[in-house]
């Protein structure tokens, strides 16, 4: 026999490998083992009932711990389930479930997504890059910085065209930055004229080699509201510098109710309401988000007129609590630095302690495309319909995913709640990610689902599937069951 006819042809991906005996494919996903094409990764089942803290637990049938399996505890992820890729059979596993008395269906597979990206929320102050510069991964455009919300930066990674609209090497570097992203692994970044980034789910960002500690508590405004009451009496002026709404307590509302008195400052920029001020300074990574790294700079001469006086005191602060400065005014009116005093420290303290650690989140977003849905039923519009009807439930290895609503199944999930190892990928390229839809046996028939393929989890657990029988036990890490 050639070495050719000694090799099997896998079809769990468009590339469709050539595998010798023992090889795997070029996903890393499937292999030859005794000519019988397998999933190199074990079936994860998510039991709620193991002890919290417990490890992966490999096992075959016999392994079992002879509990209950076809309860509400125990759970079909589609994490190392194999495709239904070509899509005109059933899913890999459809799995009959018993839930309070009621027979619920969970349709398990592993779908192939070229259409899919990430949503990276970046907790920092710092100025990362401008709204729509490229996001790069070793050298290559993998997507771009979108919208600032409170308190962090986003980007918007992956997505079709990059994927498959651009070169072989961006589509490549795209697809394993998604990958390891998506895994929980870190992944350095580099903003076109701006930051390089090291983003981990999960974990503080690092921006230009410094880890961040925490997210600002609000703008500059929203600090004077919260903290105003804390410095009446201690000193006469506190403004809280911020890229986006610097506050000034003197003139702003909080101020106001609480009967503070004018001070005669002047603050750089566009006034939006009293006590609050747009565009102090650029952006940058500096006080409050800004380009300064001096405070002072900020300031207009002082107005004798409406309250400025020789020994008058002023407290700026950053949204974090990161950086504080303490002045007081000479017989000039010019500001000039002087120890923090020991009453207003719990203050600044008190602003650090109110601000949430700086984490990165990684959001996996994607469309359940047309083809994938002929596993789970032989008319897919019915099962998009179910969807967006609110009668079937979508999963990602066990964890609820949000279901935007429109056209189609486009789902987002957390990845820091699905199990470990959930991601794979096919070199078309595309990512691969577990899914899960459940519904009533009732509405699965309804909609024309393959209920000829239905089986119990005690069956799952005794004989495995088409691609293996290698199992594995792990306890939610969000209880999604």
């Amino acid at each position: 026999m050639s070495a050719r006819e000694d090799k099997i042809r896998c079809d769990a991906c468009p590339v469709m490998c050539y595998i010798a005996p023992g090889k795997i494919g070029a996903c890393d996903r499937y292999g030859n083992e005794d000519g019988r094409i397998v999933r190199t990764d074990p079936l994860t089942i998510l039991d709620r009932r193991m002890a919290a803290g417990d490890e992966v637990k490999p096992f075959l049938a016999a392994d079992w711990d002879g509990q209950n399996v076809s309860g509400d505890g125990v759970f079909v992820s589609g994490v190392g389930s194999g495709t239904t890729y070509p899509d005109y059979k059933p899913a890999p596993f459809i799995v009959s479930r018993e839930v309070e008395g009621a027979d619920f269906i969970t349709v398990v597979t592993e779908a192939i997504f070229s259409y899919c990206g990430v949503k990276v929320k970046i907790d920092t102050d710092r100025h990362l890059g401008e709204e729509r510069a490229i996001v790069r991964a070793g050298g290559e455009a993998i997507g771009h910085v979108t919208t600032s919300e409170y308190g962090s930066r986003m980007l918007s990674l992956g997505g079709v065209e990059h994927l498959t609209g651009g070169t072989k090497p961006e589509g490549r570097v795209t697809c394993d930055a998604l990958l390891r992203l998506c895994n929980g692994e870190a992944v350095e970044l580099v903003i076109d004229d701006g930051a390089t980034v090291i983003v981990q789910a999960g974990q503080p960002p690092i921006v230009d080699g410094q880890p961040e500690v925490r997210m600002r508590v609000g703008c500059g405004s929203a600090t004077i509201g919260m903290f105003a009451s804390q410095w009446q009496g201690l000193v006469d002026e506190v403004v809280v510098v911020d890229d986006h709404i610097t506050g000034v307590v003197s003139e702003h509302q909080a101020g106001k109710v609480l009967d503070w008195p004018d001070t005669g400052i002047r603050i750089k920029g566009r006034r939006s309401t009293p006590g609050r001020y747009f565009q102090v300074a650029g952006p940058g990574r500096g006080w409050g988000g800004t380009d300064i790294e001096d405070p002072l700079d900020i300031l207009n001469p002082w107005l004798e007129k409406k309250g400025a006086r020789p020994g008058l005191t002023l407290l700026m602060v950053s949204t974090t609590g990161e950086h504080y400065g303490y002045y007081v005014l000479d017989d000039a009116l010019v500001p000039q630095p002087a120890p923090l005093p020991e009453a207003l420290q719990p203050s600044v303290d008190l602003i650090a302690e109110n601000c949430e650690p700086a984490l990165c989140t990684v959001m996996f977003q994607a469309g359940a495309g047309g083809s994938l849905r002929s596993g789970v039923t032989q008319n897919p519009v019915k099962l998009t319909h179910a969807v967006q009807g609110g009668q079937c439930r979508v999963t990602c290895g066990g964890v609820a995913a949000y279901v935007w609503p429109g056209g189609g199944i486009t789902i987002m999930v957390d990845v820091r709640d699905m199990p470990d190892g959930s991601f794979g990928y096919v070199p078309t390229p595309a990512l691969v990610a577990p899914l899960e839809f459940t519904l009533t046996r009732g509405d699965y028939i309804a909609l024309g689902g393959h209920d000829a393929a239905v089986r119990s989890v005690a069956d799952i657990v005794e004989k495995g599937g088409e691609y293996g029988n290698a199992l594995r036990r792990v306890r939610p890490k969000r209880d999604p069951l």
